[in-house]
């Protein structure tokens, strides 16, 4: 056993730091060109957000970009609250072009729908998603319009971070968390092995996206509107799908606030991962889970078998590579440390909390927006 656990915790010490060379091969994109050629028509599907849609719409509103360049497309999945009036009260003096569109259901997932409903009555070339609770950064599209100048891309994946709203640990441990999985994205573009993605911040081309047959093959999951279509183009075309690793791309969602709403997330996300198709993505996962799986049996051999010594050396090295990306991944986010005061907290709970959830998105039904679904 000990042999074993000490295999799994060297693979995913050399998992890491492959993916924190990654991470720091992949240079940060600055541009000073203000290239506006590129048309976007910016999808964003809403289901009950009153709260969340001022605020970003406040963001679009203030985006240097000429107006004419782009549209956007809200699509309502179904609304209980006033959703769509927010839309129109916020926006009827503005110069921005928009729809507010119906959710057309086809399949399992209302999601995917609703971006097809949108890209099919899209004008622009290339189509790009974020969500309803997001705030966009001013310099969003003219960023994206200078890097896909600069490179021949069919898809180009984007920054994504939470906002820092107040000091409790649910939130602290979610930032961490998160920070560390833009950190293995990036890391993963940058060895050239790119296996995820964020529906929150892409883009690609919507012709690209009709050839591929968009989300056909997928749409009985629930979720994926990103990861499951980012698969799709990087497996036809490896050498064109890049990240813009600048901060000036850098699109801001919100913690959830409540330890419940995070297992609904997490366990949605979790049921997905059985569905990869691409053989590096689903190695990692295999080796994270056993490195979890592995500090906890450690755990137990430290109680029942006094192996002390090995529960040390196993948890320093998981410790000194997750903290080396996760100081990484601050300083691009965040610029700043912020989950300093609940980092070694977080270190002690997530292996639990992530094994947990890989057991309960295998065995439970998760509530998304309202809704209940199975994996």
């Amino acid at each position: 056993m000990i042999i074993a656990l000490y295999i799994v915790t060297g693979l995913y010490f050399l998992l890491m730091i492959v993916l924190i060379y990654g991470f720091q091969q992949l240079k940060e994109f600055e541009t000073h060109d203000q290239i506006t050629e590129t048309q976007f028509s910016i999808i964003i599907p809403f289901r009950n957000e009153t709260e969340n849609l001022p605020q970003l719409i406040s963001s679009l509103n203030t985006l240097e970009y000429p107006n004419q360049q782009f549209e956007v497309l809200f699509v309502d999945d179904e609304s209980e609250d006033d959703s769509a009036e927010v839309i129109k009260t916020h926006l009827k003096d503005s110069e921005i072009q928009f729809q507010i569109l119906n959710n057309q259901r086809r399949s399992n997932s209302p999601k995917k729908d609703a971006i097809k409903t949108a890209i099919h009555e899209s004008q622009f070339e290339w189509i790009l998603t974020t969500d309803a609770d997001c705030v966009l950064p001013e310099k969003w599209l003219v960023t994206y319009a200078a890097f896909i100048h600069q490179h021949q891309s069919e898809m180009v994946a984007g920054p994504v971070s939470y906002a820092s709203v107040d000091d409790s640990f649910v939130e602290h441990f979610q930032i961490s968390e998160f920070l560390s999985l833009q950190g293995a994205t990036i890391g993963g573009f940058g060895i050239g092995k790119p296996f995820l993605c964020n529906g929150a911040n892409l883009a690609y081309k919507k012709d690209t996206f009709l050839s591929l047959n968009g989300f056909d093959g997928n749409d009985q999951i629930a979720s994926g509107d990103d990861v499951f279509l980012f698969e799709k183009f990087v497996t036809t075309y490896p050498e064109k799908v890049h990240f813009l690793k600048s901060t000036s791309a850098l699109v801001t969602t919100f913690p959830l606030k409540s330890w419940k709403e995070v297992i609904q997330q997490k366990t949605r996300w979790a049921a997905k991962s059985g569905s990869y198709t691409i053989m590096f993505t689903k190695l990692v996962g295999l080796i994270v889970v056993l490195m979890n799986l592995g500090w906890i049996f450690g755990i137990g051999l430290l109680f029942w078998e006094k192996e002390f010594l090995f529960f040390l050396n196993i948890s320093i090295i998981k410790m000194m590579v997750d903290w080396a990306m996760s100081d990484l991944t601050t300083d691009f986010y965040l610029k700043k440390s912020k989950i300093g005061s609940h980092r070694i907290t977080s270190f002690l709970l997530y292996p639990f909390f992530s094994t947990y959830i890989a057991f309960r998105s295998v065995f439970v039904m998760y509530t998304w927006k309202g809704r209940k679904f199975k994996k």
